[in-house]
């Protein structure tokens, strides 16, 4: 475990500069550059308030701050993942010339697309002041829930990387899963509706969802939901400790892949 941690401390000025490169080509030919890392989840929530708030006749004044808060976790996860899954094939010059530790790729995919989500909340924070739900010193219990979020984008991140080297479908395979995971994440709707019609333990399982709830409760002052935290920072450590084993017993095989 010591050579690990001092292998990872070796490298931690190359894992900046991953993440730093990643932010850099994330924005690359925009325009707007970082703010439309503001203005995008301000777009969409203004899209989704029209469709699923005013023509289905929702006047609940605190619904796009509901939809914006389930938009821009499930958003940071899918973001995540997905970038993560390439990040050793896209990679494969440098893994081909220099030995770096090849976790690096995906751990470093993670944390650019963390930061960028970190800069989007400020618009969390003006919506909520918007609509007269004023943030106060209980917001910042969203840290451990966020902390659980990243952890579990990092565990499950590191498995699709690993698959994503031996079978390349598995790029596709993801868009599908992925929204089957945001229609699970109650992002534009409330979960109230599933209870009547017996399908609520379909949002239970999802991971995501159990996130986004928690964090949910506190914007709105509710609440704290431990059954549903206990359940995703279970689920975190699982994949984590999952992923890690998966990338280190075949990340030597990568080679003959990429």
């Amino acid at each position: 475990m010591k050579k690990r941690i001092d292998t990872f401390w070796r490298y931690r000025n190359l894992l900046f500069e991953l993440v730093k490169k990643g932010i850099k080509l994330k924005y690359r030919r925009s325009y707007l550059g970082i703010i439309w890392s503001l203005l995008e989840p301000v777009m969409t929530t203004i899209v989704l308030t029209i469709v699923f708030g005013t023509l289905y006749g929702n006047k609940d004044h605190t619904f796009p701050l509901y939809i914006l808060s389930g938009r821009l976790l499930y958003s940071y996860f899918a973001q995540g993942t997905k970038v993560s899954l390439k990040s050793i094939r896209q990679n494969s010059a440098m893994i081909k010339k220099v030995y770096v530790p090849k976790y690096l790729y995906p751990l470093s995919s993670v944390l650019y697309n963390f930061i960028i989500f970190l800069i989007s909340l400020i618009v969390l924070v003006l919506l909520g002041i918007f609509t007269g739900n004023y943030p106060t010193l209980h917001w910042l219990l969203i840290a451990f829930p966020l902390l659980v979020l990243l952890i579990m984008t990092f565990g499950v991140g590191m498995i699709l990387a690993t698959i994503g080297v031996f079978f390349r479908d598995m790029e596709y395979l993801w868009e599908v899963a992925l929204m089957i995971v945001m229609y699970t994440c109650a992002i534009f709707y409330y979960p109230e509706r599933l209870l009547k019609s017996g399908y609520s333990w379909v949002l239970t399982v999802n991971p995501v969802y159990n996130v986004i709830i928690n964090v949910r409760n506190i914007i709105f002052h509710e609440a704290f939901n431990w059954g549903c935290m206990t359940y995703a920072c279970v689920f975190a450590l699982v994949s984590v400790v999952v992923g890690v084993i998966v990338f280190h017993k075949n990340q030597d095989k990568f080679i003959l892949y990429i």
